[in-house]
């Protein structure tokens, strides 16, 4: 095959390095905006953070062409305000704790163990989630501690040390399934009552029918009562189904905190609404470097190479924090623009939070009103909170399809769904209502609906089919 040059005239859409920075900025919530910026002081050697400036003056673009222009640039021009007078930063402290596993480890220094027998033991421990559920296999654990330890251990040894940790604190921690810590639970209250008894003969015996609630045939097979059914059924309730979320004494992973990146007040039926800022460094150019740039331009003798890429490397860096400021001020203008419209579009939910009032809403109803695209608001609302008086709201969870109604109205989903909570929470619970009969009931309010969307919105709503709804 014979190699040519030849010349393409294409027309290609490229976003440029600015338009990507803008993006990302966009997309992050507050938290992670405070971190993305002290990552850019910490690369980018002219931006600094300074203290909340005294001057309500707007903040303006600044240039290197400014800098060697002017002898004495207003400090403003050098400064990127995300503040009022009034605003004072807020640190948010996060409470430290013991980790599950530091207390399981603690735990394990009371019993008599070897150094071995030690050894093999944290291992397992450091393979117990969150939850409390030791979620691998013996095997496979004995296969990666001869691989990352070198020891050699049997399954049976395992089993030995797993039931070891099986009776540390919170009652029920590394078992291998639900059904393993319900029991490990249960035995440890002790089983020395009726009631226990056959709550240990229903989970060791008959799990799988129990958790299919498949009461009637229970009640036959073990020839029990209602009573005496249901009476062990409450002693199975008051197990946990989660032993990792009995330790309380976690850090910041066992209570996470939701930072909202909008704050909204409404006092005499005004609303007053602003970006949460406080935690957002405030940026400046350190005009340290700038000097340094007026004076070898000022310099009458001829510079040498490395001067000239000294100043060449700060003149980059001086351009890039421009880029990185300037996009901070659009990514603040935009998402206050964007929350202005669905605060002016959804004003009767955000005056007391009832959800019935919250109006069919998507994405291009926000777009239009705004001038912007649809992936831009798409990424304003994604990930992204709202503080109200009446709580912290999700902003994607404000958005709803429209349905309408048999006198052509259009309602939001969410009072379809609400209807929905309603009817289950007022069922009757031997007879729970079937995906048909809520159907039903929602035609019989006006709602054109079918079947299949009520089991979709059932489903949103982490509500169990009938067959699991039931209670005797």
């Amino acid at each position: 095959m014979k190699l040519s040059n030849a010349q393409l005239l294409l027309q290609q859409q490229k976003l440029s390095p600015q338009q990507i920075q803008m993006i990302k900025l966009l997309e992050l919530p507050t938290v992670m905006l405070e971190q993305r910026i002290k990552e850019e002081i910490e690369e980018n050697i002219v931006l600094e953070e300074a203290a909340p400036a005294e001057s309500d003056e707007e903040p303006q673009q600044i240039s290197v062409e400014e800098y060697l222009r002017e002898d004495d640039t207003p400090s403003y021009k050098t400064r990127l305000n995300h503040y009022s007078k009034d605003d004072q930063p807020r640190n948010i402290q996060i409470s430290g704790g013991r980790s599950l596993q530091e207390s399981l480890i603690e735990q394990l220094g009371f019993k008599s163990l070897t150094e071995l027998q030690m050894q093999l033991a944290i291992y397992i421990i450091g393979s117990v989630d969150s939850d409390g559920y030791l979620r691998r296999d013996l095997l496979s654990l004995s296969d990666d501690i001869a691989f990352s330890l070198g020891i050699e251990v049997s399954v049976e040894e395992l089993e030995q040390l797993l039931s070891i940790i099986q009776h540390l604190e919170p009652v029920g921690i590394g078992a291998r399934d639900l059904r393993e810590s319900l029991l490990l639970q249960l035995e440890a209250l002790g089983i020395d009552t009726p009631e226990r008894q056959l709550a240990h003969t229903i989970l060791g015996q008959h799990f799988e029918e129990f958790v299919k609630k498949h009461y009637e045939k229970l009640m036959v097979r073990l020839g029990v009562t209602e009573e005496e059914f249901r009476a062990a059924v409450q002693e199975i309730q008051h197990l946990s189904p989660k032993p990792g979320n009995l330790f309380s004494e976690g850090g910041d992973e066992a209570a996470p905190y939701i930072i909202p990146d909008f704050l909204l007040d409404y006092h005499d039926g005004q609303f007053d609404l602003s970006l949460n800022s406080y935690n957002i460094p405030e940026l400046r150019i350190n005009r340290h470097y700038a000097d340094i740039i007026r004076n070898m331009a000022s310099s009458k003798g001829a510079q040498s190479e490395s001067d000239k890429e000294a100043v060449q490397f700060i003149k980059n860096k001086i351009d890039s924090a421009k880029w990185f400021m300037s996009a901070i001020k659009q990514r603040h203008d935009t998402l206050m623009r964007t929350m202005q419209t669905i605060l002016d579009y959804q004003r009767d939910y955000f005056r007391d939070g009832d959800r019935s009032k919250l109006r069919p809403m998507i994405l291009k109803d926000i777009a239009d009103r705004t001038g912007l695209d649809v992936s831009t608001i798409s990424r304003v609302v994604n990930s992204k909170y709202v503080q109200t008086q009446f709580g912290i709201i999700l902003l994607k969870s404000l958005f709803s399809e429209a349905m309408q109604t048999k006198s052509g109205e259009e309602v939001s989903s969410y009072e379809v769904k609400n209807i929905l909570q309603e009817c289950v929470a007022s069922e009757n619970k031997r007879k729970p209502l079937t995906d048909e009969q809520l159907m039903d009931i929602l035609n019989e309010k006006g709602y054109c609906i079918a079947r299949r969307t009520v089991a979709k919105y059932r489903e949103m709503l982490d509500i169990p089919v009938a067959r699991l709804r039931k209670q005797i």
